[in-house]
């Protein structure tokens, strides 16, 4: 990390340089995998995956065995995990006190957010190749035992949309890892976040009937669906578009100043 450089006679000049960011992205990846816990909750994605591929051949009537149904049935729990991953990487710097080291190491945090951020988003990019992968095997096979056709009813542009609400999952873990900085807190907060605040936007727009047609507006979960449906229309990416800069991009972007200014211990 430090070179040194001589001035004139008997005057020396040390220059540090800065830890390339390919570096703190590879050694962020190692961390995923190196505490038995983070092991496991990456195993968790491809035991999971391929648990649904079985299930949806043994259980799946066979006019659903279709490629849609493999990648759908593979990729809830790719959704759910994802998050939690992303969120283990932010909050473990504090948690697990190791913070310290990390940022005496690289003193810029934005650059360890970032890092922390690409490996987040390699992991979740192999997940969903994973996914992909898994499903197409498994709807050659599901139709195979089955005897009946093959469907393949998820296009390009289908699958992009698929991909970039599965990362949009990924970054509500990194916003809710920045904004609290606590493992069990954060947690907690995802899962309000993802299943009890839906649910609670739910019962207003069905209780209120005024509120039905603003619910796409404010309503995350809800406008990243239609992502995981193939079915975005223009109205439909405004609702995206929308929610991300309310529920993501804003809270994210305090969660980064509190991150820049909080005390490591």
């Amino acid at each position: 990390m430090t070179t040194t450089i001589e001035e004139g006679v008997g005057t020396r000049r040390s220059e540090i340089r800065r830890v390339p960011l390919s570096r703190a992205v590879r050694v962020e990846l190692r961390k995923m995998f190196d505490t038995r816990s983070g092991f496991w909750l990456m195993a968790s994605i491809a035991i999971t995956g391929l648990v649904a591929t079985g299930a949806t051949i043994a259980f799946a009537p066979d006019t659903e065995l279709t490629y849609y149904t493999f990648t759908k049935t593979i990729g809830y729990p790719v959704t759910v995990l994802l998050p939690m991953i992303a969120l283990l990487s932010i909050t473990g710097e504090w948690s697990q006190r190791s913070g310290l080291t990390t940022f005496t190491l690289v003193p810029n945090r934005s650059r360890v957010i970032l890092a922390k951020t690409i490996s987040s988003i390699a992991v979740a990019v192999a997940s969903m190749l994973f996914a992909f992968v898994v499903g197409a095997v498994g709807n050659v096979a599901g139709s195979t035992i089955a005897g009946s056709p093959l469907v393949w009813d998820v296009s390009i542009a289908h699958g992009a949309t698929i991909v970039l609400g599965n990362l949009l999952c990924l970054l509500t873990g990194t916003m809710l890892g920045m904004l609290i900085r606590n493992s069990p807190g954060a947690l907690v907060a995802y899962f309000v976040y993802a299943l009890v605040l839906p649910n609670i936007l739910g019962f207003l727009a069905a209780s209120q009937h005024s509120f039905q047609d603003l619910r796409p507006w404010v309503d995350l979960n809800l406008a990243q669906a239609a992502l995981f449906e193939g079915t975005m229309i223009g109205a439909q990416w405004a609702h995206v578009a929308t929610t991300v800069a309310t529920w993501l991009v804003l809270p994210g972007m305090f969660g980064l100043r509190r991150v820049m200014r909080a005390e490591v211990k």
